[in-house]
């Protein structure tokens, strides 16, 4: 992978991790359901009319934006407002990870290794963990919504992989439009109009900076980006970068907010990261540490 890629790549998961904070932001002053419509429908919109409609099935496009949008990033914004830190939120979304692999040996048949059950023990262990943490950063009501949100996004990601879209940027966008009108439903049915005539009014620098941030380097360049090194290099080299997202969204949260890091809270941290190295790269590293180095070659020599 060429240098300036690795750099590119790190700089997406920079992005996906400091996003976390940047989603605490903009829900200091609107509601999390409307801040999640209203950053979908910009990444939408106007892009919508300039990108040619994916060629897969509607019920993939509409269920990738249902999911997504509502069930994993209006939930998650939820699961932020009740409690949970932006550092704690970036780390407890991991468990999608796990939850992709049991989703996919469930829909596709897909075997679990001992190294991916072993994984999640570890992971799950890290969880508990964050449970016991007394700093005000974590709540069960907000931990329960992210994993509920990990869990959506479990399921974005098989219905991605069914789809299998070749235009993914086009995807992405097309699937974006179907995720404000739902948001916007929930909130007005939770809460009334109260967040819709209060919104002007909250719509400051702040928040549309916020808001902005989320829908074009986050979402529309993030996974642009993101999709096309997958593209050009093989997922075993791209993928594993992706759990430096935590260690941003932890990072992002101390500089920002303050978020303090306990023992406690750092053990739970390595235990989830641990865990997601074991489950997702364990057997890879294994064989990699079995398979024989290759002898030295023997300098020939040239007579005269």
């Amino acid at each position: 992978m060429k240098k300036q890629h690795v750099l590119l790549a790190v700089a997406v998961t920079a992005i996906w991790g400091l996003n976390f904070s940047v989603i605490k932001i903009g829900l200091d002053s609107v509601d999390p359901l409307i801040l999640a419509g209203i950053r979908f429908a910009l990444c939408a919109l106007p892009a919508v009319f300039f990108l040619p409609r994916p060629e897969v099935p509607w019920r993939y496009t509409v269920g990738y934006g249902l999911v997504f949008g509502v069930g994993l990033w209006g939930v998650v914004n939820l699961g932020i407002e009740a409690g949970v830190s932006s550092g704690i939120a970036s780390l407890v979304l991991q468990f999608s990870a796990f939850l992709t692999i049991l989703l996919g040996a469930v829909v596709f048949r897909e075997p679990l290794s001992g190294f991916q059950w072993a994984g999640i023990a570890v992971a799950l262990s890290g969880l508990m963990a964050v449970m016991f943490v007394t700093d005000g950063t974590v709540t069960a009501a907000g931990v329960a919504l992210v994993l509920f949100g990990a869990a959506s996004w479990s399921v974005a990601n098989v219905i991605l992989k069914k789809a299998a879209p070749r235009q993914t940027l086009s995807f992405l966008v097309w699937s974006s439009l179907f995720s404000p009108l739902p948001l916007f439903a929930l909130d007005l049915g939770v809460n009334g109009t109260s967040g819709f005539t209060a919104l002007p009014g909250q719509l400051g620098w702040t928040a549309i900076a916020s808001l902005l941030f989320q829908a074009y380097p986050n979402t529309v360049l993030g996974y642009a980006i993101w999709n096309w090194l997958l593209r050009e290099y093989p997922v075993s080299t791209v993928a594993p970068l992706s759990l430096l997202v935590p260690v941003f969204g932890v990072l992002g949260s101390m500089i920002i907010f303050g978020e303090p890091l306990p023992p406690l809270k750092l053990l739970a941290g390595a235990l989830i990261v641990t865990g997601l190295v074991i489950g997702l790269y364990g057997k890879r590293l294994a064989q990699a540490r079995s398979r024989p180095a290759p002898e030295p070659s023997t300098p020939q020599v040239t007579r005269r």
